[in-house]
């Protein structure tokens, strides 16, 4: 059976680290084309993973390589552009997050995808982590009852420390786009797409200047459900935290690790959703080979991705929403 043709469009650190050593293992798919203005870094990639088609400009790499499908792994500001360029050219694509910078940009990658009746599949990894899918069939089932409230946390380094990072009109934001977004799809992933009715967001930059280095708020979905969080590059802790909890009217789930706990009458029960088959020092990579693996079955088998277009919509909406309460100081109300 033939391999899907893909190429990828910017070689930063995600392309080498992931997307380039995780592909060029599948029967499935390769890796035939890449594209970066920094000429330096295009030849010593392509060298180092054997790749002939190498272009400069992203937009020959459209014309002239016959590729199936493009990886957009490039600076935010660029990704609508890109992304427009490819769906056109008739390719389908796969954005790292986030998706664009903002919720308009988001509908005109849509509107391109539905014009060339395309797939776009935007890179949320964390969905795709095995204790992840563990903990949603955990939830759906309803084993610790109706979830009321989440707690979500995530403090760590910067992902990338590149000077376009530093600016809003190219990123988009900071600790709560670069984190937040990540750590809040995953949560409302998890509970099935509950509606925002009401945020409120406080964001701070004070080892930052244009984007915010840290970032708290509370949301409130319908049906009595609220989350809380608190997302940043620069908090003094002992070391990364990532905490992603849920609590119900049965009991409290929590991921990072996955355990759960349910009430027995009086009495906390401790459960495992994980079992002992998993090996959680594998999920971050195990995450990316799951992603990748669901964007090319979708283009082989014609089959919906759990990260598309339509759910990045939503999402970028939220984010919206989370700037607009932090920029004015005040709860936002969501309407319709």
């Amino acid at each position: 059976m033939e391999k899907t043709k893909i190429g990828i469009i910017g070689l930063g650190g995600i392309a080498q680290l992931v997307y380039l050593p995780i592909i060029g293992k599948l029967k499935t798919a390769e890796i035939s084309a890449v594209a970066d203005i920094k000429k330096n870094q295009l030849k010593n990639v392509a060298d180092k993973f054997n790749i002939g088609e190498r272009y400069a400009d992203y937009r020959e790499l459209l014309k002239k390589s016959d590729v199936e499908a493009v990886i957009i792994a490039t600076p935010t500001d660029t990704h609508k552009q890109i992304a427009i360029d490819a769906l056109n050219a008739g390719k389908h694509i796969l954005i790292e997050k986030p998706a664009s910078r903002n919720y308009d940009e988001a509908k005109e990658i849509k509107a391109a995808a539905v014009k060339n009746d395309k797939i776009v599949m935007v890179g949320m990894n964390l969905r795709f982590r095995p204790d992840a899918m563990l903990l949603k069939s955990f939830l759906g089932s309803k084993e610790i009852g109706d979830v009321y409230y989440v707690r979500a946390s995530w403090a760590r380094k910067r992902s990338t420390t590149k000077t376009w990072s530093n600016e809003t009109l190219k990123s988009g934001g900071g600790a709560l786009m670069d984190l937040g977004l990540l750590l809040l799809d995953l949560g409302i992933w998890l509970l099935d797409y509950p509606d925002i009715t009401r945020a409120s967001v406080i964001n701070f930059n004070h080892r930052t200047k244009d984007v915010e280095d840290s970032s708290a708020g509370f949301i409130r979905f319908g049906n009595d459900l609220a989350m809380s969080f608190e997302v940043s590059w620069s908090l003094t802790e002992q070391k990364d935290k990532l905490i992603l909890d849920f609590f119900g009217t049965h009991g409290t789930a929590h991921l990072f690790p996955l355990n759960a706990y349910k009430l027995l009458g009086d009495e906390k029960v401790y459960v495992s959703p994980l079992g002992n088959s998993l090996n959680p020092r594998n999920f971050y990579n195990k995450s990316f080979e799951n992603e990748i693996k669901h964007f090319v079955a979708s283009i082989r088998n014609g089959i919906g991705v759990v990260s598309s277009i339509d759910g990045a919509l939503h999402r970028m909406k939220m984010m919206d929403i989370l700037y607009q309460s932090a920029n004015e100081k005040r709860e936002i109300e969501v309407k319709g």
